[in-house]
């Protein structure tokens, strides 16, 4: 297929074309910069999902299908920022739809924040969404956007709501310093004197490689047709506390991780996956989850990266 993937230079995006290109795929990569590091193979175009004339410009060709990955993805800033991140999440995705042919296949990258604090765990599909912040209320409107402009036949869409995302492809790890795994590793190499952590280090989540969820886009492409719109949880399932992750870390990296305990804040306990659906509908199964294989890759990225 004739792949567009949005945010190509992006974190999950890089790994998405990278995926993409392996399977065959003719990929372009919209990014905002000119110059920006795509995968092999993928074709760069410059655009701005909030400047639709241009970027009607730039998409002059009809594509099978899109992979949606463009978007703002940091939580406390989004309290600060609002009304930026539903322009960038909401009204960029408005746009995008509005310029693809009828028929256009589209994957959409959202987030197990827009769950909030559910009731039950592991998190189903069919749990009635409560985000607790813009970052996630956004995301869950423009799911709603790419669902119901599903329903009236113009497109098929497929959302994959993904729990935390670690773990490195061709040397690119994680580049949001605000997250677990990349501030433990900060430490670990020296950057950091330790790891400030909420409470005792009991919260529990759970990760996925990036390359696991980038297959699971791959896969989504092929499932879906026009009029069809699916949602599922994309997640290991493996439940990991905060001090698991800081003991993996050392022991992979073979140094010290210190950590100072903060207040407890109020946060879930736990916020586990039921990914049950997307490994019977679409056969994925996440090959290198394990934490100590994602902390390894994320580290050897660092590594590779300083010198």
């Amino acid at each position: 297929m004739r792949v567009l993937v949005t945010g190509a230079a992006g974190y999950v995006g890089y790994a998405v074309g990278r995926r993409l290109v392996a399977a065959g795929h003719a990929v372009d990569g919209l990014v905002r910069d000119a110059g920006q590091d795509l995968p092999p193979g993928v074709r760069p175009l410059v655009g701005d999902l909030l400047d639709p004339p241009a970027l009607r410009a730039v998409l002059t060709e009809p594509y099978d299908a899109v992979c949606h990955l463009a978007a703002l993805t940091r939580v406390r800033e989004s309290f600060e920022e609002p009304l930026r991140f539903f322009a960038v999440n909401v009204q960029g995705t408005v746009n995008l739809l509005d310029l693809l042919a009828t028929g256009t296949r589209v994957v959409y990258g959202s987030t197990a924040a827009v769950y909030g604090t559910p009731e039950w765990q592991p998190i189903h599909e069919d749990q009635t969404p409560a985000p607790a912040s813009p970052y996630g209320a956004s995301k869950l409107a423009a799911e709603q956007v790419v669902r119901w402009h599903a329903r009236t036949g113009a497109i098929g869409a497929v959302v994959l709501r993904t729990f935390n995302v670690a773990g490195a492809v061709d040397g690119r790890g994680d580049p949001d310093p605000t997250r677990l795994i990349p501030r433990a590793l900060a430490v670990a190499a020296g950057e950091a004197p330790h790891l400030e952590i909420n409470g005792a280090g009991d919260a529990v989540r759970e990760y996925v490689h990036v390359d696991d969820l980038a297959d699971a886009h791959v896969r989504a492409l092929s499932a879906v047709r026009p009029g069809e719109d699916r949602v599922y949880n994309v997640g290991s399932g493996a439940p990991v506390s905060v001090r698991d992750v800081v003991a993996a870390v050392e022991k992979v990296t073979g140094r010290r991780v210190p950590t100072v305990r903060r207040p407890p804040r109020p946060e879930p306990p736990l916020l586990i996956s039921d990914a049950t659906a997307v490994r019977h509908d679409l056969g994925w199964r996440p090959r290198r989850s394990e934490l100590p294989r994602m902390i390894a890759d994320a580290w050897a990225a660092r590594t590779r990266a300083a010198g």
